[in-house]
């Protein structure tokens, strides 16, 4: 990104904050109009999509958004090479690029911007960001992590060149990562990636050497930080503490703002659009940004249509996150609020060896977990060096390959973190359900929930030292 540009394109955007509420949805809906006739004439999918839903071209200008078909991620991935709009985007070209290059934010074929979206099958997804896209995607971001400040404000804290910690997954093609890493570089900030896989005695070490000033992270992943600036490890003087890729309850900010001493900035963002939304007070709700996206709840499930990416339309996608919406109020900001819980939570599970020194695991950190057959899974902590694993499997694929490789990947995970010394155990079970609050699958459960429905012949699997051990060698039956 340049510098200057970015500064410019940054300005534009936040001027859209003092538009009035009228003139915000007339943008809105130009914006939808334009994508729309782009989707007509471009997409094959979404054409045929409009023609059975029997929208001619003559009412894409007029026909109101609630009128059109919706898509899901299944929907997305059978139909990925037709509902692109380039031609040289192709989903096994996109998954070849993924498994057999290091993951980095280098744009694939130099232009376009790939986020691997988490997931537990063995196939994941993945959504295209063309350069304009990524661009508008960036100044969102950048708007809503220096929210409420004004561009001398902007100016002056970019001036002091911020150093900046990041805290998440790091090591792959999240969108967060790539986005707030592209975001940095954009206003010449400096940066250090924090990932959660690294042990914490390494967090500290990095920490003490880097010494941020803005924090940007997993509000559990923050949390933890806190502990260490709490038990007097750390000491971090943060002048802005952005939450993200989660959602963050009261009681958790409560304590965070009251470690480092300043309010939280609360972003909203998913893989489908990486800028959604922004909150900074808990009573004003989550303010979503109209001028980028259109979000519907509809019979209680959410859908977005993302306004500024032409590579990859999305046009009614559904979200699995649940949210009830509220109009912009008149003489305020012009955007559209939403309250209520926004997607899924995580604990972290924490580890204890022998000698009393303690380790963490954070969910998030395994959720790219990719096994060609598996559907679904779950952990549980037993002890404080032991955990369990859910595993729901597709009807007919033989579990034996899948208990391999899941145990061979979770070795690797757990000796990066130096938790060598906890065991595992994998329970094959018929169906994990979802959190009835949320419509989220958690991938932590207490021992007092029932998340998951029991196989008829539950596989009760101990943790291998070597991942080629054979079954009879694991105690398991023949």
């Amino acid at each position: 990104m340049n510098y200057l540009k970015t500064l410019l394109d940054l300005y534009r955007l936040k001027k859209n904050e003092h538009l009035s509420t009228d003139r915000m949805h007339f943008r809105q809906d130009e914006k939808l109009r334009k994508l729309l006739r782009f989707a007509w004439e471009n997409s094959s999918y979404y054409r045929k999509a409009f023609e059975r839903a029997g929208i001619t071209e003559g009412q894409l200008d007029t026909l109101p958004l609630s009128c059109f078909p919706t898509i899901d991620k299944q929907t997305l991935l059978e139909h990925f090479d037709e509902l692109v709009t380039e031609p040289d985007l192709k989903q096994e070209e996109l998954r070849r690029f993924d498994a057999g290059e290091e993951a980095d934010r280098s744009p694939y074929q130099g232009k376009y911007h790939v986020v691997h979206s988490s997931g537990s099958t063995g196939k994941p997804g993945y959504f295209v960001y063309d350069e304009e896209a990524w661009h508008q995607m960036l100044l969102g971001i950048i708007r809503a992590a220096l929210w409420n400040m004004s561009m001398p404000q902007i100016l002056g804290l970019l001036m002091k060149r911020p150093r900046i910690v990041y805290i998440a997954a790091t090591d792959g093609r999240y969108g967060g990562a790539m986005a707030v890493g592209d975001g940095i570089d954009g206003v010449g900030a400096r940066q250090m990636y924090l990932d959660i896989k690294t042990p914490v005695d390494e967090w500290i070490r990095k920490l003490k050497e880097f010494r941020p000033n803005i924090v940007i992270g997993y509000p559990s992943a923050i949390k933890i930080l806190a502990q260490l600036m709490e038990k007097g490890e750390v000491s971090v003087d943060a002048e802005r503490v952005i939450s993200c890729g989660e959602p963050l309850g009261g009681a958790l900010r409560s304590y965070l703002e009251k470690v480092f001493g300043t309010k939280l900035v609360n972003f909203y963002g998913a893989s489908e659009s990486l800028a959604l939304g922004v909150e900074t007070d808990p009573e004003e709700g989550m303010f979503l940004f109209d001028d980028m996206n259109i979000i519907e709840v509809e019979n209680g499930v959410m859908y977005l249509t993302c306004l500024y990416n032409y590579a990859q339309p999305l046009i009614r996608y559904r979200l699995s996150d649940r949210l009830t919406l509220q109009a912009a109020r008149n003489g305020e900001m012009p955007f559209t609020r939403a309250v209520g819980l926004l997607g899924r939570n995580e604990d972290v599970l924490w580890f204890e060896d022998g000698k009393g020194n303690r380790e963490f695991l954070h969910p998030l950190a395994i959720e790219g977990f990719c096994i060609e057959g598996m559907k679904d899974y779950q952990f549980r902590q037993t002890t404080k060096d032991t955990f369990e694993m859910y595993a729901e499997t597709e009807n007919g694929v033989p579990r034996e390959q899948i208990r391999k490789e899941m145990l061979c990947q979770m070795r690797k995970i757990l000796a990066e973190k130096k938790l060598d010394y906890v065991q595992f155990y994998v329970n094959f079970v018929e169906k994990i359900l979802p959190d009835k609050r949320t419509g989220k699958k958690p991938l932590i459960f207490q021992r007092n929930e029932s998340s998951v429905v029991p196989a008829r012949a539950e596989s009760h699997v101990p943790w291998l030292d070597e991942c080629h051990e054979s079954q009879q060698s694991a105690g398991l039956p023949a």
